[in-house]
C-alpha cells in the first residue's frame, strides 16, 4: 500500500515529538527545505539536522499534535498545536511552557520530505526567550 503524503508527513511528526535525529534525516531529501513561521528558509538535510539539534536543545519537550491532516497529491496539510518548554537557567520551568496554533505544509518527493512549513504565530515563545524581533 502506497503511503499518502499525509502519512509521510505524520511520520515526520513522529520522528520530532520522539526527537529522533536519524530518523528525520532519514525521511528527508538531500536538498529539503525547511521554512519556519516568518519565511526564513534553511536548505539542506544537514544544516536543517544541525537546526533541529538546537531546537531540541532549547526545547527538550517540545511537540506537536495533530488534530486533522489531509492530502492533495504530493502535499500535506497538518493542522493542531505545537508546544514546549523553553530551557533557560538550566531548567525547565512551568512558567516557561508555552502551546500555540499551527499549521505545517510537507510537500513529499519520492516518499520523503522536500519541504516542510511552519505556519504559526511564535511570538508568546520569543516572549520566554527575550527575543526581540524588530
Amino acid at each position: 500500500m502506497k503511503r499518502t503524503a499525509a502519512d509521510v508527513a505524520l511520520i515526520f511528526v513522529d520522528h520530532i515529538n520522539s526527537h529522533d535525529l536519524a530518523s528525520l534525516v532519514n525521511l528527508m531529501t538531500e536538498d529539503v527545505v525547511f521554512i519556519d513561521g516568518l519565511g526564513n528558509e534553511i536548505r539542506g538535510i544537514y544544516p536543517i539536522k544541525r537546526a533541529w539539534q538546537a531546537y531540541f536543545s532549547n526545547f527538550p519537550d517540545y511537540s506537536i499534535e495533530v488534530d486533522e491532516s489531509f492530502s492533495q497529491g504530493n502535499v500535506a496539510g497538518l493542522f493542531g498545536y505545537a508546544h514546549g518548554t523553553y530551557f533557560a537557567d538550566g531548567k525547565l520551568s512551568v512558567e516557561n511552557r508555552w502551546r500555540i496554533p499551527a499549521a505545517w505544509k510537507a510537500v513529499i518527493k519520492n516518499g520523503l520530505i522536500a519541504k516542510w512549513r511552519v505556519y504559526a504565530d511564535n511570538e508568546p515563545v520569543w516572549k520566554l526567550m527575550r527575543v526581540k524581533r524588530y
